[in-house]
């Protein structure tokens, strides 16, 4: 007889743990998002554009200092939809991107001190030489994937701020 108790006994154990696991799983809250890229291993911030009435977010990855700002984003494959590069700059000034070893095309929204939209430059040409960029002050270079922003409607009418960044 105590066979066959112990046996019901491991059965009942055996189908109580897949319940508290689910259950548990279910109550848990999701894995804190990275704070730095596993592809650059540059530092990632939260950014947001207004456009249009609506809220567009972002996960971009920082890129601070110069030589972190000349490799941007140079042979990458790939860029999801809600990712990009911010390239801040301190104190404003006029900036001018290529795209030298750039293999995918990007939208280069150039951000003014107060969040306002200088220029896009969308869908730049992989692997161009050409210069683009602005003559007025900017704070910062967002890069997204080329055609994004008019995908989503922003336009230079359009307010940029992410953590550290223009606050409107």
């Amino acid at each position: 007889m105590r066979p066959i108790l112990m046996l019901a006994g491991l059965l009942a154990a055996c189908q109580a743990e897949p319940q508290a696991s689910a259950s548990a799983s279910a109550n848990s809250s999701p894995p804190p998002a990275p704070s730095v890229s596993p592809v650059s291993g540059l530092p990632l911030a939260p950014l947001e554009i207004r456009a249009g009435g609506r809220v567009h977010r972002f996960t971009v990855e920082l890129a601070r200092t110069g030589e972190e700002q000349a490799y941007g984003l140079m042979n990458r494959a790939q860029l999801g939809p809600n990712e990009g590069m911010l390239f801040p700059f301190l104190p404003a000034r006029p900036a001018s991107f290529w795209m030298k070893n750039t293999i995918i095309p990007l939208d280069m929204i150039f951000v003014r001190a107060n969040g306002s939209i200088a220029r896009i430059a969308a869908n730049t040409e992989p692997l161009s030489l050409d210069s683009v960029g602005v003559s007025e002050p900017v704070v910062a270079v967002l890069e997204i994937p080329g055609g994004r922003a008019a995908e989503l409607g922003i336009d230079q009418s359009a307010q940029v701020t992410w953590a550290g960044g223009p606050k409107l």
